[in-house]
């Protein structure tokens, strides 16, 4: 036990400082090319450094999951009663759509969820995106092109259209609001949260 906390405590520490400046590295910051054809971090594995900084040791542990949110570190900390059991590096919401601090809880579990908003318009003929970074109240498909919605993995709703998911990470706020993860983090967290888990966003 006094191994893991002091394993917990180091990797909390080094994940800290480790993206504070990293360069951002494939699939661009829209991070919406998942799951459409187009190669992306989030199902090719850790193309960022930063995403590989996770630690989770839940699984054996019991207890009331909790989930805190430090925007300024850009560490999502997974707690079971008292006890620290998960880090992961996210990326939350960009200078336009901030992610609210607050206390929530979650409201919603989906594993396959879709942004009803967001997305990429491709070309149908060719599969090639013409518009990576698509908003369905401001971007039509034109003729021959189709709107596709972004896939968010693991989907946990904690504020109104906000909620935590597997996502693309490079290193900085990007994201429309919500808290993105490496796919591995976001299905421990899903697996172990609850409707009614408690999220502190700080």
């Amino acid at each position: 036990m006094i191994l893991r906390t002091l394993l917990i405590t180091a990797l909390a520490a080094l994940t800290v400082t480790s993206c504070s400046s990293l360069p951002t590295s494939g699939g661009g910051p829209s991070g919406y090319l998942a799951g459409l054809g187009v190669s992306s971090p989030a199902t090719t594995g850790f193309t960022n450094p930063a995403e590989a900084a996770s630690f989770w040791d839940g699984d054996s542990i019991q207890g009331s999951p909790s989930i805190r949110i430090n925007l300024s570190k850009q560490r999502a900390y997974f707690y079971k009663d008292s006890h620290l059991v998960g880090v992961s590096p996210i990326s939350t919401g960009n200078d336009e759509h901030a992610t609210p601090p607050g206390t929530f809880k979650v409201t919603q579990k989906n594993e396959d969820h879709e942004s009803s908003l967001y997305g990429v318009i491709k070309d149908l003929a060719t599969g090639q995106v013409v518009n990576a970074d698509a908003d369905t109240r401001l971007h039509k498909p034109g003729p021959g092109q189709e709107f596709v919605h972004a896939p968010m993995p693991y989907f946990l709703r904690f504020n109104g259209g906000i909620g935590m998911h597997a996502g693309f990470l490079p290193g900085y706020p990007a994201s429309h609001g919500c808290v993105r993860m490496p796919r591995q983090m976001a299905q421990k967290y899903f697996e172990h949260a609850t409707v009614g888990t408690p999220v502190m966003v700080e």
